[in-house]
């Protein structure tokens, strides 16, 4: 690779700016789990290239090194699944079948629940909300997928208080003034990172005649969830922020509304007879899948559960805990940025930042991260619009996240980065164009994944 040019940070290092915190290379965690990418080269501005740092692993979150091994191995099988007599169809279809099974009890599914493979979050809350018999209550600081599906049986959108258990005391309000059928509720905010209590809230719906749903797309990938221990119905969650690609997702819980719900596809494999004037449809899992299921995909998701749990929850909070802290600390000492925060009385939270700037523009600030210092983050609303208006004072707000494949000296980077383009602007000509703002004169050459 081409040495590294001045305005970039040199491999293993982290440049820093007078006056700033004197930061160590190595002084703090380095990656706790193997993710594919996480020696990618990227270009930068002026033609140098660097490590590429990529705090954006709330939105998608690279495979894990072994999930791509898992996918390597099973690809030579691939066949069609549960129609076939061959030897590969039966491999494949064992695939679905013993990811199926890890997938039950990596979320501690009853031994009743139906594991119904989806596209991802947004479709399995979709395919419940097609379900639920009666209205659905949400808190605003939900995430488009669990904040839009409802509306068509009936939604009831509680606005967040200022402490967690203002909020709680609202829900209890809510549905003991009206009844629900369903409370649906994330277990982790991609804005703020804060981590809701499952089984208090679990406790709230049921104590009011209500089911109690989680959208787990952010909190899986750091904390195992236990349906039957937390008495939660439902769960939803994608592979995408689990390390896992390739477009699968799962909704997992009780299945007696799931087997009287309109099926989520009309096709083949969710019938047991077809007549020109009808259908009999099947009952369980299968109902809801039809159509050639994402074989693929479905590995994925059960090689990622098995190295989180390889990984163990105890290391992986504290590896989390360690960068989160120091994440947080770094920002507090950067003048003009604020981090959002939506509870004063909750400390737990997942490795997300989301901040706002006194001034200039976020998305001109993510643009010089990606192309000045190869750091990727997120700038916008995030996908919870109602949440961030009613939070920040701006626009759109930045948003950084770790995860299990991030260093010490990724968060670094970031910080210094940052500091650096808050107090003196970037480096290069922008311009704003309606996909962004882009450099004017961009020399970087292309990916060559073409």
């Amino acid at each position: 690779m081409p040495d590294t040019s001045a305005s970039t940070t040199p491999r293993g290092g982290a440049t820093t700016l007078a006056g700033s915190p004197a930061r160590v290379p190595g002084a703090g965690p380095g990656p706790l789990a193997a993710l594919v990418g996480a020696d990618l080269d990227v270009p930068v501005l002026g033609g140098g290239r660097v490590r590429h740092v990529n705090l954006d692993v709330a939105a998608s979150a690279p495979a894990f090194t072994a999930v791509a091994e898992r996918v390597a191995r099973v690809l030579p099988y691939y066949a069609s699944v549960h129609r076939g007599t061959g030897y590969l169809s039966q491999a494949s279809t064992a695939v679905v079948d013993d990811a199926r099974v890890a997938i039950a009890r990596h979320v501690g599914a009853r031994i009743d629940d139906h594991v119904v493979v989806t596209r991802n979050t947004t479709d399995a809350l979709n395919l419940l909300a097609s379900a639920v018999p009666g209205d659905t209550v949400v808190l605003d600081l939900e995430h488009h997928a669990n904040l839009l599906p409802w509306t068509r049986r009936g939604r009831r959108v509680v606005v967040a208080r200022g402490t967690l258990a203002a909020t709680l005391d609202a829900l209890a309000v809510e549905l003991r003034r009206t009844p629900a059928a369903l409370l649906s509720v994330t277990g982790a905010s991609n804005l703020t990172g804060e981590v809701l209590p499952l089984e208090v809230l679990a406790r709230v719906a049921h104590d009011h005649g209500a089911r109690f749903a989680v959208d787990a797309a952010q909190l899986l990938p750091h904390r195992r969830i236990d349906l039957a221990a937390s008495d939660i119905d439902y769960v939803a969650f994608s592979g995408h922020k689990a390390y896992a690609p390739f477009g699968a997702g799962a909704l997992v819980g009780r299945g007696d509304w799931l087997d009287v719900a309109p099926p989520h596809l009309a096709g083949g494999g969710a019938v047991e007879t077809v007549a020109v004037d009808g259908a009999e449809w099947k009952r369980g899992p299968e109902r809801h899948e039809a159509g050639t299921p994402n074989v693929i995909g479905v590995a994925a998701i059960a090689a990622a559960l098995a190295e989180l749990e390889r990984l163990g929850e105890s290391a992986l909070r504290a590896h989390e805990a360690a960068l989160t802290g120091r994440l947080h600390d770094g920002l507090a000492a950067i003048p003009g940025v604020r981090v959002l925060r939506g509870f004063a009385d909750v400390d737990d939270r997942l490795g997300i930042a989301t901040v706002e700037l006194e001034r200039g523009s976020v998305g001109l600030v993510a643009a010089a991260l990606a192309a000045e210092h190869g750091i990727s983050v997120r700038a916008g609303r995030f996908c919870a619009h109602p949440f961030f208006d009613r939070i920040a004072t701006r626009a759109n707000g930045l948003r950084a996240s770790v995860g299990a494949g991030t260093s010490a000296d990724d968060v670094d980077r970031f910080l210094d980065a940052l500091r650096r383009l808050v107090a003196a602007g970037p480096g290069h000509v922008y311009d704003r164009t309606p996909a962004g703002w882009c450099p004017r004169h961009d020399d970087r050459p292309r990916p060559a994944v073409g």
